[in-house]
């Protein structure tokens, strides 16, 4: 393996990027969790996990090398995290397999040898029962993969995010304020004040913000039951009450990770079947549905959320 060689060998694999694939880091697009993500490669869960090295032949043809040398993939994207440069050529002796393909979307291309295109298949290869190339999953359509990436993009740009929820929670609050002003002016406030009380409610603008998840939408959601969720959507509650069971039954490595955050506090990333949960110990939490495509449910903070993740912190997996 070489990063660069001005050298066009069919053999050598010119390194564009590299991932790792851990139970505590590992590319979401292709799992839920660490031993989903090694079944879309073909590759046995091994605790230690793998570096994934993605580079190009001599011929241009793409391809993805699983290494068991975790320690100097993990180096080199350090380095180039860093903004250093660092030649990562893994010995031979450590490569577990050559896949065709990337998993990944690359923008990049090795220079002076052709366009990144799949290898041909090998000579005398079964079509019915040879393995596709890798490649990266569709994302034009919502889906699992989306939906990860979603939770990815805002474990990425927490704040930002944190201030689009602030900024629509005070607009929503301010939109739930306005029919009372408007009644007063119209001097019927204590007609219809009424009316919603004989009709349960129905009017109270209180109850109407409360549709969207606020700071107190997890009240009774802490980690000794899911307790009283009714007020909150469908999907969260389902979601919520996955996590409380993540809490008593242990689940797949990679489930629930735990990463570096500011002050102290720890980022929090879970997925299931169909959700994805990304939360910071010291705030409130987003969700992300495949049956809600392209929407992000914000759950507040509230008395129970806390308790909430700081339990699913204690169960989770860690980078070393």
């Amino acid at each position: 393996m070489t990063g660069t060689d001005e050298s066009a060998d069919e053999d050598a694999l010119f390194v564009l990027s590299a991932v790792l694939l851990t139970p505590a880091q590992f590319p979401s697009v292709l799992g839920d969790d660490f031993p989903e993500a090694c079944a879309a490669l073909a590759l046995e869960p091994y605790d230690r996990g793998y570096g994934l090295v993605l580079g190009q032949d001599g011929t241009g043809a793409r391809w993805t090398v699983a290494v068991d040398d975790v320690s100097l993939v993990a180096v080199a994207i350090a380095a180039w995290d860093c903004g250093m440069e660092y030649d990562l050529s893994p010995d031979e002796r450590t490569v577990v397999a050559a896949l065709p393909g990337w998993p990944l979307a690359l923008s990049v291309a090795a220079p002076g040898i052709p366009a990144p295109h799949d290898p041909d298949p090998e000579p005398g290869a079964d079509d019915d029962g040879a393995r596709p190339p890798l490649a990266p999953p569709d994302t034009a359509s919502w889906g699992a993969a989306q939906r990860r990436l979603g939770a990815d993009e805002i474990a990425l740009q927490w704040e930002a995010w944190r201030a689009q929820f602030d900024s629509e929670d005070e607009q929503q609050r301010a939109d739930a304020r306005q029919p009372d002003e408007d009644t007063d002016t119209d001097g019927d406030a204590d007609t219809d004040t009424a009316s919603a009380e004989n009709e349960g409610g129905d009017g109270d603008p209180d109850e109407a913000a409360a549709e969207k998840p606020s700071s107190d939408a997890t009240e009774d959601g802490g980690p000794g039951g899911p307790g009283n969720l009714g007020g909150l959507h469908d999907g969260v509650r389902r979601v919520l009450k996955e996590l409380h069971g993540y809490l008593e039954s242990s689940p797949p490595p990679g489930r629930v990770r735990s990463g570096f955050a500011p002050a102290g506090a720890r980022m929090l990333r879970a997925d299931g079947p169909g959700w994805s949960l990304v939360a910071r110990t010291d705030d409130i939490a987003y969700i992300l549905l495949d049956d809600e495509p392209n929407d992000v449910l914000p759950v507040g903070r509230g008395p129970e959320l806390p308790k909430l993740l700081e339990a699913l912190d204690k169960i989770a997996v860690r980078p070393s």
